[in-house]
């Protein structure tokens, strides 16, 4: 049930992931597989061809951004109601379908080849999704678990 402790929990969690995203995309990425994320392209892109619109890479940015916080930590509790794993694996399955969606199902929408060759954008993606999604999972955790022991 989606109570509003819940929701808020959701909400910090996916800013929280979503910042980590971020953080990993610009600044740890490029250290390790010599590429920046940069997913507010592909929104972008998929905006102009599925609206005719075309976005620049700042409302890109903030629509991924704000799809990051809502949307994804939302798939996280759902892959965690449906699947019936604890959150962290939640996380780490949600994480691995969205980056299969963004990577091996959008991309190729948008032009690109089936999983971008496998290149190092698409490992890189990998982490940053898994990492992201299975982060949003624990501080959900954390968070049920400091609620628990404040209401006792």
């Amino acid at each position: 049930m989606l109570t509003y402790p819940t929701l808020r929990n959701l909400a910090i969690a996916g800013l929280a992931g979503e910042i980590a995203f971020e953080l990993y995309a610009w600044l740890i990425s490029p250290l390790l597989f010599g590429v920046a994320l940069a997913p507010a392209n592909l929104v972008v892109a998929l905006t102009k061809i599925g609206f005719g619109v075309t976005l620049p890479y700042w409302a890109g940015f903030i629509l991924h951004f704000t799809i990051g916080i809502f949307g994804f930590a939302g798939f996280v509790w759902l892959t965690h109601l449906v699947s019936r794993t604890k959150l962290v694996l939640s996380g780490a399955i949600a994480g691995f379908v969205l980056w299969f969606v963004a990577q091996g199902i959008l991309a190729p929408l948008v032009g690109r080849t089936f999983m971008m060759g496998f290149g190092a954008y698409t490992q890189s993606s990998f982490i940053g999704h898994v990492g992201m999604a299975t982060l949003i999972g624990y501080v959900v955790l954390l968070l049920q678990n400091r609620q628990a022991a404040t209401a006792t």
